[in-house]
């Protein structure tokens, strides 16, 4: 990892949050050596990442876990960098877009830069299905941007400029099956929660259609049909996702009805 000099300010943080990410961890850090400043912000790994991390010189923050969007802004305010990188434990940035990275924080055109990301699902990085081009504001100027607070599916919020690199990041999203089913279900649960508390309602039909919709939409609008057959497990795992979520909404509103009717006869 790069630091400053004495006296100088650092010019560029990245910021990760983690947790159980020992298998993935090294290599993301291992990409991003050119930074000042890392900072890995843990929610209770049991996996040694907090011990990779540190070996490897971020500054840890082991704190709780209030969702995606709100740990990454708390990552963001622990940083020092004039630009900020944030990564996913998951992710790689290429010796390119790293040379890239350090000419544009040098001299830059923006407040922020979208990146190329890849991803990776099962043995191959996917070409369509919605997957690629696949462009995320990660790189950004301090101050210009936060994270939305959603608990899942947050996103960077940028006030300023943005523009586009022309490296790729790689994504290590899926590695198999196992967890595939893993991450559509932690996700659908978050997801159908906030959903929930946003005033979002479902039946199991609703949960059928969505589910239908994300399949066409992405074996054949975004062209997953050209992906293979990775193509075809990746829209039938979308259309998993979709249908567990708004079934997992409806699933909230029977358990608030069944708790609004048992309150109401405790009550008489």
């Amino acid at each position: 990892m790069a630091s400053a000099s004495p006296g100088e300010r650092n010019l560029l943080s990245v910021i990760i949050i983690t947790k159980n990410e020992a298998a993935n961890l090294q290599a993301c850090l291992d990409s991003v050596n050119f930074a000042d400043e890392i900072v890995v912000v843990d929610s209770g790994s049991t996996d040694g990442t907090v011990d990779i991390a540190r070996k490897a010189g971020a500054v840890v923050i082991e704190t709780d876990w209030p969702g995606f969007g709100p740990q990454k802004n708390r990552a963001l305010d622990a940083a020092t960098g004039e630009w900020v990188l944030s990564i996913d434990a998951d992710e790689r940035i290429t010796p390119e877009l790293a040379d890239e990275i350090r000419t544009v924080i040098r001299n830059p055109s923006a407040d922020a830069y979208d990146i190329s990301r890849r991803s990776w699902y099962c043995g191959r990085f996917i070409e369509h299905s919605g997957w690629t081009p696949d462009y995320v504001t990660r790189l950004f100027r301090r101050g210009t941007a936060r994270f939305s607070d959603h608990i899942v599916h947050e996103r960077l919020l940028p006030s300023g400029t943005v523009k586009h690199l022309n490296g790729l990041m790689l994504h290590y999203s899926f590695l198999d099956f196992s967890q595939v089913l893993q991450k559509v279900d932690s996700y659908s649960t978050l997801s159908a929660r906030q959903a929930y508390e946003k005033g979002r309602r479902a039946t199991v039909l609703d949960a059928l259609l969505h589910g239908f919709w994300a399949f066409i939409r992405t074996y054949f609008f975004r062209l997953g049909l050209l992906d293979g057959a990775h193509g075809l497990a990746l829209a039938v795992s979308n259309a998993e996702g979709s249908y567990y979520r708004y079934l997992k909404i409806w699933q909230l509103e029977q358990q608030a009805r069944s708790k609004a009717s048992g309150d109401t006869k405790e009550g008489r």
